[in-house]
C-alpha cells in the first residue's frame, strides 16, 4: 500500500481551538496507528504544524482519512499538504 507524507500547517490564532480538540485528535491518531494507517506523527517544536506518515490506497483515500481528523473537522488546520512518499531506509520500507 502506498505511503504518504502529510504536512499540517497551523495558524497561531487557532492554538486555543487545537487545545480544545487535542484529546479527540490524539485518540483519532491512536486509533489510526493501531489500525496500521497512521505510521508515525509528531508536531514541529515551533508549533507551526505537524508531520504525519500514513498508508492509503491513493492520495484521494489519504485525503478522506484526514478529513475525519477532529482538528480538520474543527477547522484547526490552516493547510494540509499530501505527498506520495517512498521510504528508502527505516521501519516502514516495503
Amino acid at each position: 500500500m502506498p505511503t504518504f507524507a502529510v504536512e499540517y500547517t497551523y495558524h497561531p490564532d487557532r492554538a486555543t481551538l487545537r487545545d480544545e480538540h487535542r484529546p479527540a485528535h490524539r485518540l483519532w491518531l491512536q486509533t489510526g496507528h493501531e489500525a496500521g494507517v497512521v505510521l508515525m506523527v509528531g508536531a514541529y517544536h515551533d508549533g507551526s504544524g505537524a508531520l504525519l506518515v500514513l498508508r492509503a490506497d491513493d492520495e484521494a483515500a489519504a485525503a478522506e482519512v484526514l478529513a475525519h481528523d477532529p482538528f480538520a473537522l474543527a477547522g484547526a488546520i490552516d493547510d494540509t499538504r499530501i505527498k506520495a512518499w517512498s521510504n528508502l531506509y527505516g521501519p516502514f520500507g516495503d
